[in-house]
Parts: structure tokens; sequence; C-alpha cells
């Protein structure tokens, strides 16, 4: 699988309990935060549930 680099690029304050959850799992907390994963169809499903929350670089 290809390594990919996720960045959160918004904030989580006023958002769903879900999704704030789901960029927790991800590694991340704070805007600017960056973390290296595996693109696994596990981490595409939670990119794609949060996809206005965060940036991916490396597909």
């Amino acid at each position: 699988m290809a390594k990919v680099t996720i960045t959160q690029t918004r904030s989580m304050i006023k958002r769903p309990e879900t999704q704030q959850r789901t960029v927790k799992s991800l590694g991340l907390g704070r805007i600017n935060q960056s973390v290296e994963v595996e693109y696994t169809p596990q981490i595409e499903g939670m990119v794609k549930k949060v996809s206005h929350l965060v940036s991916v670089k490396g597909l």
C-alpha cells in the first residue's frame, strides 16, 4: 500500500461527535498537524468521512 500524508486543515469546533472521533483516530488533533499512514481501505473511509476537515497528499 502507498504511504500518504494527512493534514488537518480545519477546526473541529462545533463538529459532530462522530467527525471529532474520526479525526482523533487518524492521529490528528490540531490544525496543520500531519501524520503519515498507509492508505488502507479503512483509512480511505475515514478520510472520506472528514474530507472537508483534512487534506491528503501522496496519492
